[in-house]
């Protein structure tokens, strides 16, 4: 067994008493809670591995969380949603935070209190008042200092670096703000020629924003002779879907390219030139 974040091991029994019994656990145990209940927004806080699994270091959440796990299993079988209704169709943070705060009393009265239970070391309770105070008041510096307080306690607390990176991270933003980094153009002509046509074609369905198409409707037949690929392309109902090895008979146009000139004209566009 050549693991991704380990040393190999030789030998059935030794590979079988590394993995084998943590997941049939974490499966089987998981969907015990189930379906006695438990919902996903509730088993990252019941589920909890046998004693034998927790003292072997390598069945511990040092790359993987039993905390993200339990809800992952829960999520394959049963989908995100908890059964409840009040949580069916729920407000966006941003637009039910400010009546929690108004409730509460005001940043006056979440402050003070977010501070006795960081003291208290109740870190999740002040993240669970505080998140809805930074929601309703973005500029509020303490309220966010006060947050990453907590974030960041509970960063070196968990086992997990998954977990504890994304306290931190957290943290930081709240402190520091989002700062922007360079990430790769996804549109490079590198991109391009290693994306094949039909691929490229989805990924324009997908930076397309179907807001601004509305009412358009059009049909084209894309042909590449030099690879023999054929395709029609279609923008109906504000979305652009493409089907390989089609050709539609009432085409409205019928562009014939190589793949490789395809190529370079993709990239023009998607570098935000217009071809005509």
């Amino acid at each position: 067994m050549f693991a991704s974040h380990s040393w190999p091991r030789w030998g059935k029994d030794r590979i079988q008493e590394v993995k084998r019994d943590m997941y049939a656990n974490l499966n089987n145990q998981v969907m015990h809670l189930a379906n006695m209940g438990v919902t996903i927004n509730q088993i990252q806080n019941v589920y909890e591995p046998p004693k034998s699994l927790q003292q072997l270091w390598y069945d511990r959440g040092y790359h993987g969380s039993y905390l993200h796990n339990s809800r992952a299993v829960i999520q394959r079988y049963f989908g995100f949603w908890d059964g409840n209704p009040a949580t069916l169709v729920p407000l966006s943070p941003e637009d039910s935070a400010p009546l929690y705060v108004e409730m509460m009393g005001g940043s006056a009265k979440i402050i003070p209190k977010a501070k006795e239970l960081n003291d208290q070391g109740k870190y999740r309770y002040s993240v669970e008042i505080l998140n809805k105070l930074v929601y309703a008041e973005p500029n509020n510096q303490p309220a966010k200092d006060l947050l990453a307080d907590a974030y960041e306690q509970l960063g070196y607390q968990y086992e997990s670096p998954s977990l504890r990176n994304s306290f931190l991270a957290g943290a930081k933003e709240l402190r520091d703000g989002i700062i922007p980094v360079k990430a790769a153009k996804a549109g490079s002509p590198d991109f391009i020629r290693g994306t094949s046509t039909e691929l490229f074609l989805n990924y324009l369905g997908i930076q397309m924003d179907s807001r601004k198409a509305e009412g358009m409707k059009f049909k084209i037949n894309l042909s590449t002779p030099d690879n023999g690929e054929k395709f029609v392309v279609e923008m109906s109902n504000a979305t652009l879907t493409a089907i390989a090895g089609y050709q539609a008979r009432d085409a409205d146009l019928t562009p014939s390219a190589d793949a490789s000139l395809l190529d370079r004209r993709a990239g023009r566009v998607s570098h935000g030139r217009r071809i005509r």
